[in-house]
């Protein structure tokens, strides 16, 4: 049975000017594993900006919106080895949010980056 949905869009730059101005901001939003990801790109700032509005669909889809007990670095893509994007919960997210099923969606252009994130039960 499907909980929620959720989506967002985000303007590429200013996840870039987010990373290379506020120090901390990577490692607090992004895990290792979507950095090394984002960082091997040519196009880096799309991927990351593409990941940012995935955690912020996801917690639309929630309906609760971001809570205590939840961390941005612990909502993580991930690509499945035929390349399909998924979403992890890690660590005390994944305890606060308990168990179930997300489905995730990305897309990215230049400028714009745009997720979308339905969740099941």
């Amino acid at each position: 049975m499907i909980t929620g949905i959720g989506t967002d869009i985000v303007e590429t730059g200013r996840i870039a000017k987010a990373i290379e101005k506020e120090q901390g901001f990577r490692e607090l939003v992004f895990s290792n594993i979507e950095i090394a990801y984002c960082e091997s790109k040519a196009n880096k700032y799309e991927h990351y900006a593409a990941r940012f509005a995935a955690k912020e669909a996801f917690f639309k889809a929630l309906g609760t919106g971001w809570k205590n007990g939840t961390a941005f670095n612990e909502v993580e893509i991930v690509n499945n080895e035929n390349g399909k994007p998924e979403l992890q919960l890690l660590g005390k997210t994944a305890i606060t949010i308990g168990v179930m099923k997300i489905h995730v969606s990305l897309s990215h252009v230049k400028n714009m980056a745009t997720a979308v994130v339905v969740a099941e039960q």
